[in-house]
This record gives structure tokens, sequence and C-alpha cells, in this order.
């Protein structure tokens, strides 16, 4: 069975890349390059932010999709190892969670 890896790539432009691996590394090396994806390509310098090993290829696709569908917030949770936040975040609308953050001051977006 081949481990398969969910990754998150900040961007140039500090939007976020999600995608799923079998070989973190190497295909962080092709984002870099220019040749991962048309998105990447056009927003590089990129930075590697979060890696996760799952059990097997067909897990790590299907929480990648599930990421892919989240709001920054609770990509920025995941990526801060703040997994105890993500139900609150789920529930919470998207102008809720700037008026409880202490830090939506910082300029971090």
């Amino acid at each position: 069975m081949k481990t398969g890896y969910i990754y998150i790539i900040e961007c140039v432009d500090k939007s976020y890349y999600t995608g799923v691996t079998s070989n973190p590394e190497g295909r962080f090396w092709e984002h870099e390059k220019g040749i991962g994806s048309q998105y990447t390509a056009k927003r590089r310098p990129l930075k590697l932010k979060w890696v996760s090993e799952e059990v097997d290829i067909m897990t790590a696709i299907s929480f990648e999709k599930q990421v892919k569908g989240w709001r920054r917030e609770k990509k920025e949770a995941l990526i801060d190892n703040r997994q105890d936040i993500l139900p609150l975040l789920a529930k919470l609308k998207k102008g809720e969670i700037n008026k409880m953050s202490p830090s939506s001051s910082s300029g971090r977006h």
C-alpha cells in the first residue's frame, strides 16, 4: 500500500495551494520549478507550510478534497497545529471569525 501525503504550500501572493502526493519533497521541487501546477507556477516563490502523512493514498486524497474546501482560517489552524479549534471554526460564519480573533489586526490574511 502506497503512503499518501497532503501538503499545503503558501504562494507569494499569500494564497494557499493544497495537494496530495506520494513524494512531498519531489512534488514541492516540481512546484518550485514551475511544473507542479499552473496555479503555483504563476505564484512563485513558494513556501511549504504543512505536510501530513496519511495511512494510504486514498485516505490522503479524501482528506485533501476536504481541506481544499476549507476557508483560510481552518487551513491556518491546521498549519499552526491547532486542530483543537477546527470544529469551532467549522461552525462560525466568515464574519464571526474576525470578531473573535485576537490576531485579526496582525495583518495576516
